[in-house]
């Protein structure tokens, strides 16, 4: 198995989805209206890949983001817990991540924009939830667990570390490891170089998204039927197939309804080396996928460059 994920990772963090559901539909909304920032300002990339957040050194940041006077940057903090603005022009803004109000957040965070001389007008309203709240309108949403939240974004360290080992052995169209925020998700997805039949009824981003024939891996904290955080991965158009295929490790299952192959956290986290059994579960979904497909595979990959 690779060096990057031989390590023992041992002290990986629980993060049981009730302990912390609050904080993670707050976070989720705080997301929301930070991403609708490069939304309206990046130029668009393809499959929306200019809204999503990168994982960093100290929590979760924008792409740089250009305006009329220079660029700008976003981050979530995770560290000393505070969301961070800064130009070009050597300005900064700082607020603090609290228990606080998403219309508090919004408001604050709009206004700390304008100090800045950044004008965007946005569509303040959340998306991929039920029962959207307008951004000035949600005091449902305030919780702020900064214990959890921390919990939260080691986790997505971990599983950026290892998504991106995944990816290095793919040299077809790959996304980066991107940070989804209306579906609050982490993942990378590889495409066959393919067109994808059209998917009719559905709104332009999905239509996008799954414009060509993709395989997507992820982390998500859960929600529903998936009751903690899960890794997950899924075929799009799905072979005939991929729901049963012998997928390791032997904890990972199919999913009917969300047609997708989950792991669930808790038993990854709970091996003597979880990056080895993450990258199993990546490396055979991938294989399934691609194989029931008829990717050309030969041309798609290669051998990942080793490191001393």
């Amino acid at each position: 198995m690779r060096n990057l994920v031989s390590a023992d990772t041992s002290a990986l963090p629980e993060l049981p989805l009730d302990a912390w559901q609050d904080t993670y539909d707050t976070l989720h909304m705080w997301t929301q209206v930070v991403g609708k920032i490069p939304l309206m300002l990046h130029p668009h990339m393809n499959h929306w890949w200019e809204v999503a957040l990168q994982v960093g050194a100290r929590g979760l940041t924008t792409r740089l983001i250009p305006h009329k006077s220079g660029v700008f940057q976003i981050r979530f903090d995770f560290i000393s817990h505070e969301l961070v603005i800064e130009t070009d022009a050597d300005r900064t803004e700082r607020i603090p991540l609290r228990p606080r109000t998403v219309a508090d957040f919004y408001k604050e965070f709009m206004g700390s924009l304008a100090k800045l001389g950044i004008e965007v007008k946005m569509y303040a309203r959340p998306v991929e939830v039920p029962e959207p709240i307008r951004f000035e309108e949600d005091f449902r949403h305030a919780s702020y667990d900064s214990e959890a939240v921390s919990r939260f974004w080691r986790i997505l360290v971990f599983a950026d570390t290892v998504f991106k080992e995944f990816r290095s052995g793919f040299i077809g169209k790959c996304s980066p490891v991107h940070f989804f925020w209306g579906s609050f998700d982490l993942a990378v997805t590889r495409f066959s170089g393919r067109r994808a039949p059209e998917r009719a009824g559905v709104d332009p981003v999905t239509r996008e998204a799954y414009s060509h024939e993709v395989i997507s891996a992820g982390f998500w904290p859960g929600s529903g039927e998936i009751k903690g955080p899960a890794f997950y991965a899924y075929s799009v158009p799905e072979p005939s197939g991929f729901a049963g295929a012998a997928i390791r490790p032997s904890a990972a299952f199919y999913h009917s309804g969300m047609q997708e192959f989950f792991l669930m956290y808790d038993d990854v986290r709970s091996t003597p080396f979880p990056g080895q059994t993450l990258l199993e579960f990546l490396e055979s979904t991938y294989d399934a996928g691609a194989n029931l497909a008829g990717w050309n595979r030969s041309e798609l990959e290669r051998e990942p460059i080793k490191r001393a």
